[in-house]
């Protein structure tokens, strides 16, 4: 079963995949189509790859075509391409140059969303639920009395119950980002049978509550294989304890309640497991070949294949779309660049340029600031060289050129290293303000080669910098910003922010996006986010 993410080119041929959202009560595989489906040991198998595969691809053949959602642009509504432009783009981190009219991501940069921005919003809302739909089909049929009546040996029922809770943690992380994104959502299980329901909405509450006890089920029983045990790419107990940790981390906003003590218990797990260290190198975590080089340090990825997962999303997009102006593609292992994504002055005058080698921008040709928001103009502001399809000893993937090798770092240890810091600092106890600093000094060390970074104390301010330093383009600014803040207020501006040159405050109700409209023609139970129409 390794690397059970790039099994993708042998998923059921009996499955049909629908809109989750139009009818948030279908499911891909149900009734008497699940049952016949899940009659093998390898159909499990292929049936938990694809709720892995959901994060990466798109559809049945990739980089397009037999969509698993019909009614949205394939390619630009790739699950992690949507989760890193709803989290990267109204930031300091990223800004899209793309003035296409769809699906729009230009918009997010200036915070000029809507809920009429369909082709914007939609992608995300329903790869959400259609990860879910999956998730919730493959749970039922997986159930201790449905896989012990089908003869199976003790050997295969053991594997098919470590996928069911390996599914049970990927329907618990796209939750989480449900109630990150959006607040308060439907919330949908296994018990709930395909068409006997309309989808109702939870409290933010509810929601937070239930992702909790999900994943401390998992933790609590041991239904997943120990900390750094599973085959890398799947997910084990460390996966677990980081997603409890980050959502501990920000239950403040969603809850109103601080669980920073939670959230060190979970981050003292994982460092105390003694599965993880710290990469040699930074860049090589943004590698091809960095679960050879950064396995160490990385405790959850979505994998990536040129040759067997394709699509026009996830780090392939990351990669083309950061490509553009002077800089020449074969040296990022790409056929060309799709010049579409640059970063603010605000970024990179975070940094010590001469000395952090965490600052990976392309000067040549570009201006460091942004002078207006101008359509299709690549060399405003630098661009980013963080993520490449080149290996740590320069060589390109075996595979195509058009799409990359190189898999997206959903959790790393260094992230933890920073929530333990931050979580003490916000008083939780589990922790204390030496370690916190080591861990903090662990990284600059890293970023600097020697002991020349070092800090003698640390406070909140500082921790947020440093994930901006430590953590750009990896999905977690958005967030970051809202838990301090900084993201519509006026107490930290950036370039264009709000669709000023010099940035301005915006309303609080961006901390959270709408659900899109179109939904609501086919659920009229649903509430709107706060704030929007």
């Amino acid at each position: 079963m390794k690397q059970l993410t790039r099994i993708l080119g042998v998923i059921m041929a009996a499955t049909v995949f629908a809109s989750c959202t139009k009818d948030l009560n279908k499911v891909p595989i149900v009734g008497a189509v699940a049952t016949t489906a899940y009659t093998t040991p390898t159909a499990y198998a292929e049936g938990a790859a694809k709720v892995y595969a959901g994060f990466a691809v798109t559809g049945q053949q990739g980089p397009s075509g037999s969509a698993d959602i019909g009614s949205i642009d394939e390619g630009s509504s790739d699950y992690i391409r949507s989760y890193w432009s709803m989290q990267e783009y109204p930031t300091d981190e990223a800004v899209n140059h793309w003035f296409n009219p769809a699906p729009g991501e230009y918009l997010y940069h200036t915070f000029g969303w809507t809920s009429n921005n369909t082709n914007l919003l939609q992608g995300m809302y329903e790869r959400i639920y259609f990860e879910v739909a999956v998730a919730n089909e493959y749970i039922r049929q997986s159930t201790d009395g449905a896989i012990t009546s089908k003869g199976f040996s003790n050997v295969d029922v053991a594997n098919i119950k470590y996928f069911r809770n390996e599914v049970r943690f990927l329907r618990a992380l796209s939750y989480s980002h449900a109630l990150d994104l959006y607040g308060s959502v439907p919330l949908i299980t296994e018990s709930q049978l395909p068409g006997s329901f309309i989808p109702k909405q939870v409290s933010k509450d509810t929601l937070f509550n239930y992702i909790e006890s999900e994943l401390l089920d998992i933790s609590n029983n041991n239904l997943l294989p120990a900390a750094g045990h599973a085959d890398y790419g799947r997910a084990d107990e460390g996966a677990v304890w980081a997603l409890l940790a980050k959502l501990y981390l920000n239950a403040k906003v969603y809850t109103g309640t601080d669980r920073s003590t939670d959230c060190l218990v979970y981050c003292n797990k994982i460092i105390s497991s003694g599965a993880y260290s710290l990469a040699a190198k930074y860049g090589n975590l943004f590698l091809p070949d960095s679960h050879t080089t950064s396995a160490s340090e990385i405790i959850f990825p979505i994998r990536m294949d040129g040759a067997r997962t394709q699509s026009y999303g996830c780090t392939n997009f990351i990669i083309h779309a950061s490509v553009g102006g002077t800089m020449p593609a074969d040296t990022f292992g790409i056929n060309g660049g799709w010049a579409g994504i640059t970063t603010t002055s605000a970024l990179v005058d975070s940094f010590d340029l001469a000395h952090d080698q965490r600052a990976m921008f392309w000067t040549n040709g570009q201006t460091e600031n942004i002078p207006a928001i101008t359509p299709n103009v690549f060399t405003y502001g630098y661009g980013v060289t963080k993520f490449r399809n080149v290996t740590s000893t320069g060589s390109r993937p075996d595979s195509t050129l058009d799409f990359v090798s190189t898999d997206y770092p959903m959790f790393r240890l260094a992230d933890v290293y920073l929530m333990y810091a931050e979580s003490v600092l916000r008083g939780g106890t589990g922790g204390d303000m030496p370690t916190a600093l080591s861990y903090f000094n662990a990284l600059r060390e890293r970023a600097y080669g020697n002991t020349s970074g070092d800090v003698v104390a640390i406070g909140l301010s500082d921790i947020l910098s440093e994930r901006a330093r430590e953590l750009y383009w990896e999905g977690t600014r958005r967030t970051d910003l809202i838990r301090f803040g900084e993201f519509t207020t006026g107490s930290y501006l950036w370039p264009w922010k709000g669709g000023a040159a010099n940035g301005t405050s915006v309303d609080a109700h961006y901390n959270l996006y709408p659900i899109p409209s179109s939904e609501f023609a086919t659920n009229a139970t649903l509430v709107q986010t706060p704030g929007y129409n």
